[in-house]
């Protein structure tokens, strides 16, 4: 699926990270990817995150999955809201709707939750610290818009859900399938089911915090670092007070930290590992027999294409026209020529072409790649 009509240059210098936006029906030909039987079975998986948001009254509960397929049969009459996260790494027509969004880096991008929910289901007021373009695939849901909040805003005492104390709507809208609502991070919004049978697509984006970054930083600059890179003070001068700890220690002691931590390209490495991780990274998606070079070379040879792992994550930095670090599912990969060429090609494109006539560098490349079962053949081929 495709936008027929969608200014996005306008959309990047006026809404994103600033303000709301409501995207009537902007496709080319809507058709709602997943059948709500189909997302229930999803939700009964235990490989799959999953939760179950129900209402009685004023009040709010939450089940975590996997959901037993009897449970659905029990639900009753009051409003509730299965969610089922990361279906995209499950359902290809679900993993399709990211593409229309690919003007966002390839990094921003988290997963497709999707919600199904009963007349009046919902999962209450709150805010996220996300941008989200929120995609109603069947049925209707009205979406209740407020302020900007932040870490001093008031929730409800719950011990699962983070909802607000207070609310306030300042715009609504009811969506129709296939109108989109984006919502930069922070803003209050509130969506309830208008009738059953209500499927909503959330294409979330990643935003790192300032403190994992650091975190993901230090962790992988202590472990390069050898046991006698220690402070020195040679020419030490004599202190009138032993107790000062005096500017100049100070000013050698910062810059032993401020040095390693400015590392630029060191940097790079560490957050290019550190965002192509996979959200799962416990689900093990390695072939069951490894690829081996004169295979790979042979199916290639046959113009066999090779496509992404929807679970998993690409990205590159480039060093020069013909070189750059290629990272996927938290590894690196240090490409160039035709093996750099391949990598681009890899980040832009759910499915490759790569040719017969690659170097051994390449080949290695490729090879690692299905061994770790960040990509395959695809299967019609």
């Amino acid at each position: 699926m495709q936008f027929a009509k969608f200014d996005i240059g306008l959309f990047l210098r006026e809404h994103w990270q600033r303000k709301p936006l409501l995207i009537r029906n902007p496709w080319t030909d809507w058709t709602n990817p997943l059948e709500p039987d189909e997302l229930a079975g999803l939700a009964c998986e235990s490989a799959v995150e999953s939760r179950l948001v129900l209402r009685a009254g004023d009040g709010w509960s939450l089940e975590h999955g996997p959901v037993p397929e009897a449970r659905f049969a029990t639900l009753g009459a009051e409003p509730w809201t299965l969610l089922v996260q990361a279906v995209d790494h499950h359902a290809a027509d679900v993993t399709a709707l990211i593409e229309p969004f690919r003007f966002i880096p390839n990094w921003r991008i988290d997963d497709v939750m999707v919600s199904y929910a009963t007349d009046g289901g919902g999962v209450g007021p709150h805010f996220d610290q996300y941008d989200v373009f929120l995609i109603q695939g069947l049925g209707r849901r009205r979406w209740r818009v407020g302020a900007v909040c932040d870490e001093e805003t008031q929730l409800l005492p719950h011990d699962d859900l983070r909802l607000l104390d207070h609310f306030e709507a300042t715009e609504e809208w009811v969506l129709e399938p296939g109108d989109i609502l984006y919502l930069p991070p922070r803003f209050a919004h509130d969506g309830v089911a208008v009738g059953d049978d209500c499927m909503t697509y959330s294409i979330g984006f990643r935003a790192p915090s300032r403190s994992e970054l650091i975190a993901a930083w230090c962790d992988d600059a202590l472990a390069d670092l050898p046991e006698d890179d220690r402070y020195a003070d040679p020419g030490l001068p004599l202190q009138d007070n032993p107790g000062e700890i005096s500017a100049q220690a100070l000013d050698r002691l910062h810059a032993m930290i401020a040095e390693r931590l400015m590392d630029r390209e060191a940097f790079a490495r560490t957050f290019g590992r550190h965002s192509s991780t996979r959200r799962y990274p416990d689900i093990d998606w390695r072939p069951d027999e490894p690829m081996e070079i004169a295979e790979l070379r042979a199916r290639l040879e046959q113009g066999a294409a090779l496509s992404r792992n929807p679970a998993s994550r690409f990205s590159f930095v480039a060093h020069a026209a013909d070189a750059l670090s290629l990272f996927v599912d938290g590894q690196c990969f240090e490409c160039r020529g035709d093996a750099a060429a391949f990598a681009r090609s890899l980040c832009a494109a759910d499915r490759v072409e790569a040719g017969p006539d690659l170097t051994d560098d390449a080949l290695a490349t490729i090879r690692a790649l299905c061994n770790q079962g960040s990509i395959a053949f695809d299967e019609e081929d």
